[in-house]
């Protein structure tokens, strides 16, 4: 069985991501040859919470197991990997190219504290599902 690799974490540095990311854009704005660091894309998430869970099903076609990873705690789930270019034809002229490839990372904020010890991950049909038991309130 092939299993997805899961780290769990305190918290994440969203500050120093955000500031990066500000001055990225601005920066970019003016001149967009400008980057700080390798684009990122970020894939499409469903959040929705049924009684005593709650599931996050993130889109990502084309991304091979071992290039994708989860970071969780507490309070937030951050998805990363990496989506392998398709081999391009030659001599051909593209019309139109929105598939995305390269690094991708998506952080998501939880509506409720979780229970590290009862999350599970699976991967089907270009769809991640990752299932987080939540805490109960004291």
């Amino acid at each position: 069985m092939d299993y997805i690799k899961i780290r769990f974490s305190d918290n994440f540095d969203e500050l120093g991501s955000k500031i990066e990311k500000t001055i990225e854009y601005m920066f970019r704005s003016m001149n967009p040859i400008f980057s700080l660091s390798e684009c990122t894309w970020k894939p499409q998430v469903d959040i929705y919470e049924i009684p005593g869970e709650i599931i996050i099903i993130a889109e990502i076609a084309g991304v091979n197991k071992e290039n994708l990873e989860i970071e969780i705690s507490r309070k937030a789930v951050k998805i990363y990997g990496y989506r392998t270019e398709l081999p391009r034809v030659e001599n051909i002229k593209y019309r139109l190219a929105e598939i995305q490839y390269g690094k991708f990372e998506r952080i998501l904020f939880l509506p409720a504290s979780i229970d590290i010890d009862k999350v599970t991950a699976s991967y089907l049909n270009g769809f991640l599902q990752i299932r987080l038991a939540i805490l109960p309130k004291e």
